[in-house]
């Protein structure tokens, strides 16, 4: 659906509302290192996979008077991030590798985390903060089954790693797999596609999402999670906002359409809306303060909201979101609309 989705997207800043609600809930804190620090390096090494294919990220390298502040600054991040700043707990830890992503347009930096120990590593993320990113994270944190970790110091935003296999890369490796169990991914999917159009989550093309992969006695599970929240109630357009209608999602598609009747679409549906609806309820007061913000919070052009406005006004046959001048509002329109199934695959 290339047609459907901005070239180029705007980096909204985080402005004041946002900001006191982050600090208010353990998002935002003081950095000792950000972003633009960590353009700041020397050297720049391609960096190739397994077979020797070029991945398009680089390894950075910092001059000897950069690097320890640079590495020390990073361990101190990931500290915060899992120990809640305690050094002691990452004693046997160190940071491996600075690399950075060459395309797309937020250029964020992977940091690697090593255990000296016995060679195990973890990953996080430091990028440039944009507003529409860190409310998807927000949202994503309380709306759906994952908890989310992630840190914010004005313009940079720091994230964790979020394991899985890559959508398309499950496409291509994992969907002939004779162990597979096809009617639970699809199920998961239904269920995937549900939270993100209840939250207004865009683009999660194959690209997009990572599946996790879990055996449960004589059946296996999955989990389909979101890894890219810069379209978070970007688009104009409805159909963005259903990874349905993305072609390069087609493979899972089909294996809905063989598994599952519409009625055990709808089903998996309003099982997934009556889950969401728990989360609602159960983190009330957190989420009443982020639609707050968000509702009075500019992230999308005048003309995005006013079409999807229009769009999802029709698909409900009302026209209580025309009244929506915000991406805030809309979002918080679908969650007020939560007993309203849509239409199936």
């Amino acid at each position: 659906m290339p047609h459907l989705i901005s070239r180029k997207k705007r980096i909204y800043p985080v402005l004041e509302p946002f900001a006191a609600y982050l600090a208010q809930y353990d998002r935002g804190l003081e950095l000792p290192v950000r972003y633009d620090e960590l353009l700041r390096y020397e050297q720049a090494i391609p960096l190739y996979d397994k077979a020797g294919r070029d991945t398009l990220w680089v390894s950075v390298l910092y001059s000897a008077q950069e690097q320890s502040e640079v590495l020390d600054g990073l361990m101190r991040i990931y500290a915060q991030m899992k120990a809640g700043g305690d050094l002691e707990a990452l004693d046997h830890l160190a940071v491996d590798r600075v690399d950075l992503c060459t395309y797309g347009n937020t250029q964020p930096f992977r940091i690697r985390v090593v255990n000296t120990l016995n060679d195990n590593f973890d990953y996080f993320y430091v990028k440039r903060a944009d507003a529409s990113r860190l409310y998807g994270l927000e949202l994503e944190h309380i709306l759906s089954p994952n908890a989310i970790g992630f840190l914010y110091d004005r313009d940079t935003l720091v994230e964790e790693h979020i394991s899985g296999i890559p959508g398309n890369m499950f496409i291509r490796s994992y969907l002939s797999d004779r162990h597979l169990d096809e009617v639970r991914l699809a199920k998961e999917f239904v269920k995937f596609n549900e939270r993100c159009f209840v939250r207004l989550l865009g683009d999660m093309h194959s690209a997009n999402f990572v599946i996790d992969i879990t055996p449960d006695f004589e059946e296996t599970s999955y989990r389909i999670r979101a890894i890219d929240f810069d379209q978070q109630s970007y688009e104009g357009k409805r159909q963005v906002y259903l990874p349905q209608y993305f072609k390069q999602n087609n493979p899972i598609i089909f294996l809905g359409i063989k598994c599952m009747s519409r009625e055990t679409v709808r089903q998996y549906q309003l099982e997934e809306r009556s889950l969401i609806r728990r989360r609602v309820k159960s983190a009330s007061h957190r989420l009443n303060d982020l639609l707050a913000a968000m509702t009075s919070d500019e992230i999308a052009p005048h003309e995005h909201v006013a079409q999807l406005s229009k769009e999802l006004g029709e698909y409900y046959g009302t026209s209580t979101f025309l009244r929506c001048r915000r991406m805030g509002e809309l979002v918080s329109e679908q969650l007020a609309r939560l007993d309203l199934p849509h239409t199936g695959l």
